[in-house]
């Protein structure tokens, strides 16, 4: 007889009790990857169903922002055409060296009034130059799983649901690049995808942080279990405090909406859910800052568990 999916949910829940940190130790101890794998089979022909191409036409033809395009061109994006602010006074130093390095290479370079930058500009913040390069392509997941594996590193993943707010999305590349996270997963509706203002808020970390994007968020979470991975979700009403969760293996954090955070839908698709506890009178935090303490947190046990492998 074919069982329901509340059944199913209730014999997964049945079968792997929400467990704290300190329980973890005791019947989940630094695990080598291999025994992780016997834990949780992994199945190799599962796959996600991703989009490897560029972004939307005309979403990421530009960057704005010093260091953005600083980190584009160090991170080896080619340049097509740069505007730059006229000199006004006394010559600005960032401004001259990036327009030497530009030059360089032989890309043209305009020099136009500031007016003409704030028309042009996406972000108002575009800091006196603006790169036209090709567009940012998104990443690859199956690839990018693989090449983890390959470099015998546990992965360590970012789910995003429903971003919408371009500033949001850039910290939180921001936040994945300073804690080490291997890539960043955005869906491909109903969600913020890369573009100009994203670039200037993560400050550069767009061009290292691979972001993947997907067409269903759902049938990516349960392909990540197939593969080994632990879900965990963040929710005000949790009962687990972040810092008792165990954030060993591979893993994947999935982060809900500014708005209404983890849809219920997805809050079933978790292994545990985690809540950041608060003291003050209002109880929800933006996303990027509930992502960074969630992920710092993360990191560093993470760390202490590869420093007790050595």
């Amino acid at each position: 007889m074919t069982r329901s999916s509340g059944e199913k949910r209730q014999n997964r829940s049945a079968e792997r009790p929400v467990r704290r940190k300190s329980e973890f130790k005791a019947e989940r101890p630094v695990r080598q990857k291999s025994a992780f794998k016997a834990e949780r089979p992994v199945r190799q022909e599962a796959a996600f169903e991703t989009e490897r191409q560029p972004a939307e036409a005309g979403s990421l033809d530009r960057l704005e922002g010093r260091n953005p395009i600083f980190e584009a061109m160090r991170a080896g994006r080619s340049i097509n055409k740069l505007w730059i602010q006229k000199r006004e006074g006394k010559p600005d130093p960032v401004l001259t060296r990036l327009m030497n390095q530009v030059k360089a290479t032989g890309v043209p370079i305009l020099e136009v009034d500031r007016q003409v930058l704030d028309q042009m500009s996406e972000t108002h913040a575009h800091q006196g130059v603006i790169a036209q390069l090709a567009a940012h392509e998104y990443a690859d997941l199956d690839e990018l799983v693989a090449s983890i594996g390959e470099r015998g590193e546990v992965p360590f993943l970012l789910i995003l649901d429903e971003l919408k707010e371009s500033y949001n999305l850039g910290s939180v590349l921001r936040i994945a690049d300073a804690a080490g996270v291997h890539g960043v997963v955005i869906p491909k509706r109903r969600s913020v995808g890369l573009d100009a203002s994203v670039g200037k808020a993560s400050a550069g970390a767009m061009e290292y942080v691979p972001v993947c994007r997907v067409t269903n968020i759902s049938q990516t979470i349960e392909t990540l279990k197939e593969k080994g991975f632990w879900i965990t979700g963040t929710d005000a009403s949790a009962d687990l405090d972040y810092h008792e969760a165990d954030w060993s293996g591979p893993l994947a954090i999935l982060i809900g909406s500014e708005e209404s955070g983890l849809s219920p839908v997805l809050k079933k698709h978790c292994d545990f859910l985690v809540s950041i506890p608060m003291q003050g009178h209002v109880n929800s935090l933006n996303a990027a800052v509930a992502t960074g303490i969630v992920v710092f947190e993360a990191a560093k046990q993470r760390r202490q568990n590869l420093n007790r492998q050595v």
